[in-house]
C-alpha cells in the first residue's frame, strides 16, 4: 500500500466533470497526451462503466452504463503543470479532494472501483464459512463458501435462490463475512 506520496510515483486520482461530459473530457485528455507527449506524466484514463441489461418494449437491449457518473479516473504524476492542464479542461470541475487539493485513490479503493491493483482485501472466511454479499445484483444474500482463489481474488459461493442453491463467483470486494 502507499501511505507515502512519491510524486515520482504515478498514482490515481478522480477528476469531477460535469454529468454527460466523461467520455468528452477522456478524449480530450488523450489528445492533449498525444499533442504535448505527456506520456511520461498522463499514463490512464478511465470511465469506468458496466453492461446491463435493459428490456424496453418487450426487447432486451445490452448497453454500458456509468458506474460513476461525472467522475473520471485518471493515472498520473501529480505536478502543478500537468494539475494546471487537467484542471483546465473543459467540463473538468476539478480534483476530487480536500479544497480540490488531489487525494490519490488507495488501492483498495481502487479495486472496489474494479481498477486492476496488487491490492489483496483481507479474506476472513474460508471454505465452509456463511458470509453476506454486499454489492452486485446479489447484495444482502447470504451464501456459502465453497471455494476461494487468492490468484484471480474470487470467491465461489453456494446461493439459494429460487427453492435451489445456485453456484456464484464473486470478487473478494463483493462479500464479508458474517
Amino acid at each position: 500500500m502507499h501511505d507515502e506520496y512519491d510524486p515520482d510515483q504515478p498514482r490515481w486520482y478522480v477528476i469531477h466533470t460535469y454529468s454527460g461530459y466523461e467520455n468528452k473530457v477522456k478524449r480530450t485528455l488523450q489528445q492533449i497526451v498525444e499533442n504535448r507527449d505527456l506520456h511520461n506524466f498522463i499514463f490512464e484514463i478511465e470511465v469506468p462503466e458496466e453492461e446491463v441489461v435493459e428490456i424496453k418494449e418487450g426487447k432486451k437491449k445490452t448497453l454500458n452504463r456509468k458506474i460513476f457518473p461525472g467522475y473520471v479516473l485518471i493515472k498520473m504524476r501529480m505536478n502543478d503543470d500537468i494539475w494546471y492542464i487537467v484542471r483546465n479542461v473543459q467540463g473538468v470541475t476539478g480534483f476530487v479532494g480536500p479544497n480540490s487539493k488531489p487525494v490519490p485513490l488507495r488501492d483498495d479503493e481502487l479495486a472496489m472501483m474494479g481498477v486492476e491493483t496488487d491490492w489483496v482485501p483481507d479474506v476472513d472466511y474460508e471454505v465452509g464459512d456463511s458470509v453476506k454479499i454486499i454489492n452486485g445484483p446479489l447484495e444482502s444474500f447470504i451464501g456459502l463458501v465453497e471455494e476461494v482463489n487468492y490468484e484471480k481474488k474470487k470467491v465461489l459461493l453456494s446461493v439459494s435462490m429460487f427453492g435451489r442453491e445456485t453456484p456464484v463467483e464473486l470478487d473478494f470486494t463483493q462479500v464479508m463475512s458474517l
